[in-house]
């Protein structure tokens, strides 16, 4: 819990508009994206499987997708806490996933091989209800990501799923990982928007808390497939957040019918 919000209890959520006052403002939505808009895990292990298919090389692809999503959080803290210099997600994505094929004796991958599996970052499947919600939520507000990628990996990503981003944002412009605030303080800068017209978009709860803590806007949906088995948190929105919808869709038909 970050604030003293209500709690929504988990056998009885709550799907719909929290605060409308400040739903009135909204001008842009900043869209969360490994999780939230895409489908990362299933669209990972289906490229890391056609790669071993193609290349003739064998391994557990589920759990190499696991294990090296597991490692995001932890490549990202080193440079968070300086224990490291600034580096960008391609290359903490790169520099995890050497580790991990040496650590689960995946042989036959060269230095080219994971530059090319690095790659499928770029080629993540959108949910379902993405697109024509977020087609439906543009003909009022600015949209974007604001995620922790680099903002070659992003523009790579809106041009495969085809994404109707207005702009996009990446952690190298401001050289900090969320839930650092000068993510979500840059983003309202470049925008031209006072925090309070900018609501961001996620399927996590820490990272929405972050964002209200820097005076934007919150909206939740739950993704509870995004880590598969793995799944421990998140399947239900743990604040009164100012919207809480079941998909994109519910979001768009929620903020939309309040216009």
């Amino acid at each position: 819990m970050c604030s003293n919000h209500r709690y929504i209890e988990p056998d009885k959520p709550y799907y719909g508009i929290y605060d409308r006052l400040a739903l009135s403002r909204i001008r842009a939505l900043a869209f969360d994206t490994f999780g939230t808009v895409v489908d990362w895990r299933s669209s990972l292990i289906f490229e890391l499987s056609r790669f071993g298919q193609e290349k003739g090389i064998v391994g557990d692809w589920p759990l190499l997708v696991d294990e090296w999503r597991a490692a995001y959080y932890p490549s990202m803290d080193r440079v968070r806490k300086g224990e490291i210099p600034w580096t960008n997600l391609d290359t903490l994505h790169r520099q995890s996933l050497e580790v991990l094929v040496a650590k689960l004796q995946i042989s036959g991958v060269t230095s080219k091989h994971l530059d090319e599996l690095t790659d499928a970052w770029c080629r993540l499947r959108p949910w379902p209800d993405v697109l024509e919600g977020m087609q439906r939520l543009s003909a009022r507000y600015l949209l974007g990501p604001l995620s922790n990628a680099n903002i070659a990996l992003m523009v790579r990503l809106r041009k495969f799923a085809g994404l109707p981003w207005d702009f996009v944002f990446g952690a190298d412009l401001w050289q900090h990982y969320k839930p650092d605030p000068e993510a979500y303080q840059g983003a309202c800068k470049l925008l031209g928007l006072a925090p309070d017209e900018v609501m961001l978009v996620a399927a996590h709860n820490y990272d929405l808390c972050a964002a209200r803590s820097q005076g934007l806007c919150t909206a939740f949906i739950p993704r509870p497939h995004e880590y598969g088995p793995r799944q421990q948190s998140d399947f239900v929105a743990e604040e009164a957040w100012t919207v809480v919808a079941s998909d994109l869709r519910d979001l768009a038909s929620l903020v939309l019918i309040h216009e």
